[in-house]
């Protein structure tokens, strides 16, 4: 009898056990299941059975999705005022791509450098194995330490830089400056006053975007840490007149398949400039601050900056061995 007993209660015990396991075995398939895939397949009880069948599924989807956050494969490090947002919203169309959504400045402020990596990872976006994680902080492009610093972490890494007509980017960079001064009531000085020196009537070598915009010396500083195949350069210039050209240059760089195509991009006449068409959004432009007006410069002044930046250009094109139609 005292056995009958004791096998009652073990029995009780098995099926309390098995109850409970395909309680929490459902909830755990429920909660993984993501809405998207409520969306795409009613499941049923056969459905859910089987996927509580399918072990390998079921571990998969409730351990990870299999996304994590990784230090960048790919950096982009400047140059201002080149098109380094616009091309980040680009790259943002291909799948294989996830990027930070802010300017991190890791390489580039000691402060956040001495964070360390594992601050800097956090600020990365969750992606798949497969996808390539890009940051950009165009910053990097003009801080002496940051080439050393992006080397001690991968020297292997992939990194994008943007160039424009230099002229062009100065006056760029001034109109930037410009309105955001206004916004804040600020008095504004003129250009002129800025990149020509009064004392001697050439160009202002002491003006920091005059100084941003002599690449060659950045660049310089780069190919000392990292090989020229490592950094691709992309015609800023090219990027708005066909955007679609540089974007595939950059696919190929980074070793992607090209799913970027002109279905995705458009130009809006009303902005002036190309735009995105993406599933979610349908159609979606950059802020109101990218693609101002630039203010009207005197043809003397521009003749000044183009006489300046000449030479500086021919040593670029040496250094790179690519040319840009600047001048």
């Amino acid at each position: 009898m005292k056995y009958k007993g004791q096998q009652a209660l073990s029995i009780a015990f098995v099926l309390c056990m098995t109850v409970c396991l395909t309680y929490y075995s459902n909830v755990a398939v429920w909660n993984s299941v993501s809405s998207n895939d409520l969306a795409k397949e009613t499941l049923t009880v056969g459905s859910v059975r089987k996927l509580l069948e399918e072990e390998e599924f079921v571990t998969e989807r409730v351990g990870s999705n299999g996304q994590q956050k990784r230090l960048p494969q790919c950096v982009i490090i400047g140059a201002r005022k080149c098109g380094t947002r616009a091309l980040l919203e680009f790259l943002g169309l291909h799948p294989w791509i996830q990027s930070a959504d802010q300017e991190v400045h890791f390489f580039d402020n000691n402060s956040n450098y001495n964070r360390g990596y594992e601050w800097y990872k956090e600020h990365m976006p969750y992606s798949y194995p497969r996808q390539i994680t890009v940051e950009k902080s165009p910053r990097y492009f003009i801080t002496e330490k940051a080439p050393e610093r992006i080397h001690q972490m991968n020297s292997s890494i992939k990194l994008i830089v943007l160039l424009r007509n230099p002229t062009t980017r100065v006056i760029s960079d001034y109109t930037q400056v410009y309105y955001n001064k206004i916004a804040k009531g600020k008095e504004v000085d003129k250009f002129e006053d800025l990149v020509i020196d009064k004392k001697t009537n050439q160009v202002n070598t002491g003006y920091r975007a005059v100084q941003i915009s002599i690449y060659y010396n950045h660049l310089l500083r780069w190919l000392k840490f990292f090989k020229r195949e490592q950094i691709h350069v992309v015609d800023g210039d090219k990027l708005i007149t066909d955007p679609l050209s540089e974007i595939n240059k950059v696919e190929q760089f980074l070793g992607l398949p090209s799913k970027v195509t002109e279905n995705n991009i458009y130009f809006n006449v009303t902005r002036g400039f190309y735009c995105m068409r993406t599933p979610k959004t349908d159609q979606k432009c950059l802020g109101l601050t990218k693609g101002r007006k630039h203010p009207h410069i005197e043809p003397s002044i521009l003749r000044k900056l183009n006489e300046f930046f000449r030479p500086y250009n021919k040593k670029l094109y040496a250094l790179i061995n690519q040319t840009f139609d600047w001048d």
